[in-house]
């Protein structure tokens, strides 16, 4: 008889929350599977009680994705490594600052069959150069890690809307039917491939173009200028793929993770829509975050600075005018208007 799979989750925002529902769907009715779901939740108090005892008895994370119901075989845990203990496959999805920490305290304490999937989407910038986080939950962790993105709004998911999802591992014979299984539905469309680091490069640099389409928004300057960002956005994300991290496919850039992604979070992402209010309001970005976002962080202007930074080490901030630019007007006061001067200047980029 074979072994079924143990899932945890570990994350519990809204996009962490959204998918322990779709794994939690698909495990109670697969035999591949075992059928509890374990999901670690950074323990808080809402409303005077502990957010994990929310979760379990009114089976709903009121804080981060209130108003849908989650299957009562998903349960929260406050401690990472009672979540974690004994799993066949990890599935991160947390905010990327605190990966390093959570990885630390997961060393020699899972299976040793485990494996992971990341669904992180940012890149890691240490002594001047970039990380992919399924590579660091690799390295630290000793498992295998593929990785998952894709033109995926939390709430739209979470209303079963249909949309797709990207899944790139490095064995798709062997990894691509489990990832399939666990999180494909009727409303949740995956496709796997073979190129993961084009997939994570895609899912993070979006999120910077998605700060340019808010600025845009800002200066109410309408879709010509929004599509004229988003096709500059895409090609320099090609370029950054294709330039800094090995076998980066040209096709990914075509498929959910890439330009449909790119699309969606320009449209109706966090990122677009608090740089809007950036731009309309003059209110630092921390201080918009805490009266927009409930608690989460914007990943579209952290990775501007963590780019940005990597690219002058590099002496290429030219080669890329709309991160670079993004990066000037969040953190040095450049005026918004100067997104599309510098556009306009670089014309001929990409020959």
């Amino acid at each position: 008889m074979v072994e079924k799979l143990k899932v945890s989750v570990i994350g519990s925002g809204n996009w962490g929350s959204c998918i322990a529902r779709i794994c939690a769907e698909n495990t109670a009715s697969s035999d591949m599977f075992e059928k509890d779901i374990r999901m670690w939740v950074f323990e808080e108090l809402v409303n005077g009680r502990k957010l994990t005892e929310i979760i379990n008895e009114q089976h709903e994370n009121i804080k981060y994705l209130p108003n849908i119901k989650l299957p009562t075989n998903l349960i929260a845990i406050p401690d990472v490594v009672e979540a974690a203990k004994d799993a066949n496959i990890l599935v991160f999805v947390l905010p990327h600052q605190f990966v390093y920490k959570v990885c630390e305290s997961l060393k020699g304490v899972l299976s040793t069959n485990c494996r992971a999937i990341s669904l992180i989407k940012g890149l890691d910038l240490r002594d001047n150069e970039l990380a992919l986080f399924s590579e660091e939950i690799e390295r630290i962790l000793d498992i295998p890690c593929a990785a998952l993105s894709g033109a995926n709004i939390a709430s739209e998911v979470a209303e079963k809307h249909f949309g797709e999802a990207t899944v790139a591992c490095r064995d798709i014979e062997k990894e691509g039917p489990i990832y399939v299984a666990l999180f494909n539905t009727n409303y949740f469309d995956i496709r796997v491939i073979g190129d993961w680091r084009g997939l994570q490069v895609c899912g993070a640099l979006k999120n910077v173009v998605a700060v340019a389409s808010g600025i845009v928004d800002g200066l109410r300057l309408g879709n010509n200028t929004k599509a004229a960002v988003i096709r500059q956005g895409l090609l320099e994300m090609r370029r950054f793929g294709k330039t800094f991290f090995g076998g980066v496919h040209t096709e990914t850039f075509f498929e959910s993770c890439g330009v449909a992604d790119l699309i969606t979070t320009c449209a109706g992402g966090r990122n677009r829509r608090v740089t809007e209010a950036f731009v309309l309001t003059g209110k630092p970005i921390d201080e918009l975050e805490k009266e927009m976002l409930n608690g989460q962080k914007l990943q579209g202007t952290i990775t501007a600075a963590e780019i940005y930074e990597f690219l002058s080490s590099h002496n290429m901030t030219r080669e890329f005018p709309l991160f670079t630019i993004v990066y000037r007007i969040i953190y040095e006061k450049a005026p918004p208007s100067s997104l599309i001067e510098n556009l306009r200047t670089h014309q001929s980029f990409d020959k």
